[in-house]
């Protein structure tokens, strides 16, 4: 099983996971944030990881610190689970419609962390969570996984559906992405992914 844990402490945030790359989709999420719980949860089952993750966050601020240094920890937890990536398929990709959204997502393990994000939201807020923050978390957590990953959004008018489409076309690229191939060869022509 390739697993990791991760522990970070700071003055705006706590948090604690475990992340399962070979998983069923299964979670524990205690973020306070509701709305961020429900998009986490769609990118483990859609993923199939099993994360355990909670966060103790200075929500009388605002979200911001919490989503993003849940970005932090869960690109640290890939990375770690990863490896040397032997045996991977690397990269990953979903079109994924959901109602009147489509979305694309496409994730290369490359060891370079990069987010390509086009996704124009319709609205500032889902409930009370500032939706801009999707893409600092997905910022947060390319740049610590090493990967690079395209979101864009093909269609759309709901934000809502549009956020939850992109937690969810992430989890299916990755987990493509994460597959193992049954051999132990690093997929690069360089020799090295990390």
């Amino acid at each position: 099983m390739r697993t990791a844990a991760i522990t970070r402490t700071t003055r705006e945030t706590d948090i604690t996971l475990t992340l399962t790359l070979d998983g069923s989709g299964k979670t524990s999420l205690s973020t306070g944030i509701g709305f961020f719980d429900h998009m986490l949860d769609a990118l483990c089952r859609f993923g199939q990881l099993d994360l355990a993750l909670t966060c103790r966050g200075d929500l009388h601020v605002d979200a911001h610190h919490t989503v993003e240094d849940v970005g932090i920890c869960l690109g640290q937890a890939f990375a770690q689970a990863l490896g040397e990536m032997r045996g991977v398929e690397r990269f990953g990709q979903s079109l994924l419609p959901m109602d009147e959204t489509l979305i694309l997502g496409a994730v290369d393990l490359s060891g370079r962390g990069m987010l390509c994000w086009d996704v124009a939201l319709p609205t500032d807020k889902v409930g009370t969570f500032d939706t801009e923050l999707a893409k600092e978390f997905w910022l947060a957590f390319t740049r610590k996984a090493g990967c690079t990953l395209h979101l864009r959004k093909v269609a759309g008018e709901n934000s809502h559906h549009i956020l939850e489409g992109v937690f969810k076309a992430a989890g299916r690229s990755l987990k493509q992405a994460v597959a193992l191939t049954g051999d132990d060869d690093i997929p690069s022509t360089k020799g090295s992914l990390v």
